[in-house]
């Protein structure tokens, strides 16, 4: 008899039973390790390169340690509870109402068909926006795969709400990205749109995403906050700062977050990305003079994490900080991120922009909006 089989005879049979049961516990946690190391190897988990280094380089935004930080002392969490603890019921939580019960209504555009010289936004829901402006199309973190998490089967699109596929989208002068959360920056969609993307244009870090998923180098630029991107007939591309945070795992605060200004002679459009509320909405509002359009998260919001994701009013205050013409809410009605009412978002918006400078913009998923059209009215269609 072997050694080791003799000490557990000499225990008796509960610890033959205890032995067994302690070699199939070890080689389950086993097969789990070496599952999730290779799991983790899929594209959609790409590395930042350990080079990637910002110390030497003379920054607008605040890069120390390794990490980036917000212009403003920005708690991700507000509370005690521990950050597990949080993501689990972030990703497993059960709230009334949090999900539609049926289908979002919405209305398909063929974006193959619109006319290039027309002003035009297609929200396409949560933060994936098509942009034509002054003959210039520009794409906006698309995300069309049915789920934005790095878990499998969680976080999983609304019914109704994932009306695009990449063949929808035509071919793209910018497509540009805000951050590298999964929400905003998905492999599957960016990769199929590869061929169709002539530019690409992100804050600092994130371009690396871009380049190990095979996108060309010399179409890919990164800009710090503060920076402008100049090209032909007048186009500026102005990164700005966000109130937010990134990584795609663990990891944080490595690569920036950012929002953005479309600038042509004749329009200006302000692009909000994910963020809390702070001073920079005034200072981008005092920078520009006026906005013909805001697109502002107002969604997935929390007492929690206030302070990353507005709450409706806030996003209402800083409509009205960017002196803008009209607003468009973004970051509502395709996943669950939060947990509040599916439609609150866009229920307490509608509240809070009553009496505003502004004019609201609330179109379904999919529904054209004419940016030079200030007559032009959408239906209540989330209540």
């Amino acid at each position: 008899m072997a050694k080791n089989e003799m000490a557990v005879e000499s225990y008796g049979p509960y610890s033959k039973v205890a032995f067994k049961m302690l070699i199939l516990f070890l080689s389950i946690i086993s097969m789990m390790v070496v599952f999730t190391f290779f799991y983790l190897r899929q594209p959609q988990f790409a590395q930042l390169p350990d080079e990637i280094s910002f110390e030497n380089r003379n920054l607008v935004s605040s890069y120390d340690a390794g990490v980036f930080q917000n212009q403003v002392e920005t708690p991700v969490l507000t509370s005690n509870q521990s950050r597990i603890a949080t993501m689990t019921q972030f990703l497993f939580g059960k709230d009334h109402n949090s999900i539609p019960t049926a289908p979002l209504p919405s209305v398909k555009t063929d974006l193959h068909r619109l006319n290039k010289s027309e002003n035009t936004v297609v929200w396409m829901g949560h933060s994936s926006y098509y942009i034509q402006l002054d003959g210039i199309r520009f794409l906006i973190d698309p995300v069309f795969s049915d789920n934005a998490s790095p878990v499998p089967a969680t976080n999983q699109a609304f019914p109704g709400s994932n009306i695009y596929t990449v063949d929808d989208i035509p071919e793209i002068d910018y497509l540009i990205t805000t951050h590298d959360h999964w929400d905003h920056l998905d492999y599957a969609t960016v990769n199929g749109l590869k061929s169709k993307i002539k530019n690409v244009i992100t804050p600092l870090g994130v371009g690396s995403y871009f380049e190990q998923w095979g996108f060309a180098k010399n179409i890919i630029q990164e800009g710090d906050w503060r920076s402008v991107i100049k090209r032909q007939n007048g186009l500026e591309i102005h990164i700005l700062p966000a109130r937010h945070f990134s990584g795609r795992l663990l990891t944080r605060n490595k690569t920036l977050w950012s929002s953005f200004a479309l600038v042509t002679p004749r329009h200006k459009i302000y692009v909000g990305g994910d963020s809390g509320y702070g001073p920079h909405f005034k200072e981008i509002g005092k920078q520009f003079g006026r906005f013909d359009l805001a697109i502002l998260e107002c969604g997935q919001y929390n007492e929690n994490w206030r302070f990353i994701h507005m709450m409706p009013e806030e996003t209402a205050q800083a409509g009205e900080d960017l002196n803008a013409s009209a607003v468009l809410p973004s970051h509502n009605s395709k996943f669950k991120l939060a947990h509040h009412a599916w439609n609150d978002p866009l229920i307490r918006i509608s509240e809070a922009s009553k009496g505003k400078s502004y004019r609201l913009l609330t179109p379904m998923i999919g529904e054209l909006v004419q940016s030079d059209n200030p007559a032009q009215r959408f239906s209540q269609w989330f209540r």
